[in-house]
């Protein structure tokens, strides 16, 4: 039986957003074609019908997931030129919720030490992503020319993917709630 072209580009959306949340809970090394067609409901065949390897599905659903994150980020804060922007982002990125929730959250905090093993799409994809998220703190952060700016975002940034990431890899709950108010109280205090 033929698939329509739009019914193609559903089963495409369905299988990029089932492998969204697997892969930020999972990582890429941490599930198969097998399992990702389940969660789409599809069968293996389709998936390749749709992707050439698990890898580009792998780039189509980082670049999906952190598209998605960075909206939902900007939404929570109040959305562009929101007063107190900057210090809404931090909350809402270095939080336990965030923490907590892998399969909902940023792909950069969850997968982003893993792109440096994976191909080209994957570290492209990564890549993008990043630009993107610097950019939108770019846009909140003080500063007085736009270098100065996007310097301060490449910094913050790393901070809140280096404390959530650290937060989670820490066995002890006391030790990471401490981590994410540590980084989030210093970076509040740069605003």
């Amino acid at each position: 039986m033929r698939v329509s072209r739009e019914q193609q580009a559903k089963n495409r959306e369905q299988v990029v957003a089932a492998a969204a949340k697997l892969l930020r809970e999972r990582g890429i090394e941490g599930i198969g074609v097998d399992a990702l067609a389940k969660a789409a409901g599809m069968t293996h065949g389709a998936i390749y019908s749709q992707f050439g390897s698990k890898e580009e599905l792998a780039a189509a659903a980082i670049r999906e997931s952190l598209a998605e994150i960075r909206q939902q980020w900007i939404a929570d804060a109040g959305g562009d030129g929101a007063p107190d922007l900057f210090n809404k982002l931090v909350r809402s990125y270095v939080s336990r919720s965030h923490r907590d929730n892998p399969g909902t959250g940023c792909a950069l905090a969850a997968m982003g030490p893993d792109a440096t093993r994976h191909g080209d799409a994957v570290r492209q994809a990564f890549s993008d992503s990043s630009v993107a998220m610097i950019d939108v703190m770019a846009r909140a952060c003080p500063g007085e020319t736009e270098d100065a700016r996007r310097d301060e975002a490449i910094a913050i940034i790393a901070a809140m993917l280096g404390a959530v990431v650290l937060s989670r890899v820490v066995e002890d709950r006391t030790l990471s709630d401490r981590i994410l108010a540590v980084v989030r109280k210093r970076l509040l205090k740069t605003a």
